[in-house]
């Protein structure tokens, strides 16, 4: 089934549940976006949009106190039997007596936060964003370099986890090892994260599974982290020409957004840790404006028309 457990939305935003003798690891919430329920509380339904989590704050709850009972019952009983998946009471506010019967009736669960409306529906779309992003696995590494999520890819055995190893003795977060799974919560932006079962744990060939959380402390590892940087190791050929002055940005593409990558080969002797931290301070720069081969470029340029006068 597609959506995130409702079980699991309370639990991680810390809501009470006013109705706990309805089931609701069986409702999945499908849409990142939230509706306050303004209009259908005055009894218009039209273009209502049920399947988002419905949020009463302040305005809509002050409003209810002052309605008679004889109009609000209907409107309950409309709101209630749209099939919603759950109502979220804000800022301090509670459901009276009427909506938890009536909500227990069409098995819609209330809710309710402490917080503040604006800063509770800011929360939960960008948390639902994320857990209902498009999502796709691949295999590679990703670590937290300086700040720049780095993806490190290649072929089994080409030294991936290896070189991830070195960062984390170097002072950097192992976020994901061998397995990937890559959300795309926006235009622009990738996020990154281990499965839940391999979570800061290493493969190293000859050694087996290590714990980095264990071996190095809780400061190197992350959780989730933004993919900036893509660095796709492979062996050393002789007859292929490798990019030197990194002028033009190759990309690769995860589910409709670009990410920079770069080809790395492989040869006996090179220090990949130290290769990868440069990358990841070369696009940081780059990214605050200054580019290292463009000012090579221009000095270049400048010399050749000092000499041409």
């Amino acid at each position: 089934m597609n959506g995130v457990q409702l079980t699991k939305v309370i639990e991680k935003l810390n809501l009470q549940n006013l109705t706990p003798d309805i089931d609701t690891s069986q409702i999945r919430i499908k849409l990142p976006d939230i509706n306050r329920p303004a209009l259908q509380l005055t009894g218009y339904f039209d273009h209502f949009d049920s399947e988002r989590v419905q949020i009463i704050g302040y305005v809509e709850y002050t409003y209810l106190e002052h309605l008679e009972k004889e109009k609000k019952l209907p409107v309950y009983e409309q709101f209630l039997g749209s099939k919603i998946p759950c109502v979220v009471y804000t800022t301090k506010t509670h459901p009276d007596e009427d909506m938890l019967r009536l909500a227990n009736q069409y098995q819609v669960p209330i809710l309710r936060t402490t917080r503040t409306t604006s800063s509770f529906m800011a929360e939960i779309i960008r948390w639902l964003n994320v857990e209902l992003a498009p999502c796709i696995s691949i295999h590679g590494v990703l670590v937290d370099v300086y700040g720049e999520g780095v993806l490190i890819m290649g072929e089994s055995g080409i030294g991936k986890s290896e070189a991830a190893l070195e960062l984390i003795r170097r002072g950097h977060r192992l976020v994901s090892d061998d397995v990937v799974e890559i959300r795309r919560v926006s235009d622009e932006t990738l996020i990154g994260q281990a499965p839940d079962i391999t979570r800061h744990f290493i493969e190293l060939r000859g050694i087996g599974i290590i714990d980095v959380k264990t071996l190095f402390g809780i400061e190197s590892v992350k959780n989730t982290q933004s993919i900036d940087l893509v660095i796709k190791l492979e062996e050393w050929n002789r007859d292929k020409e490798y990019d030197r002055l990194g002028l033009e940005e190759e990309y690769t593409e995860f589910l409709g957004n670009k990410v920079v990558c770069h080809s790395l080969p492989i040869r006996p002797g090179r220090n990949l840790a130290i290769i990868v931290e440069s990358a990841a301070v070369n696009h940081r720069q780059k990214k605050m404006g200054y580019n290292a081969a463009k000012e090579l470029y221009n000095r270049v340029q400048n010399s050749l028309l000092r000499n041409k006068e």
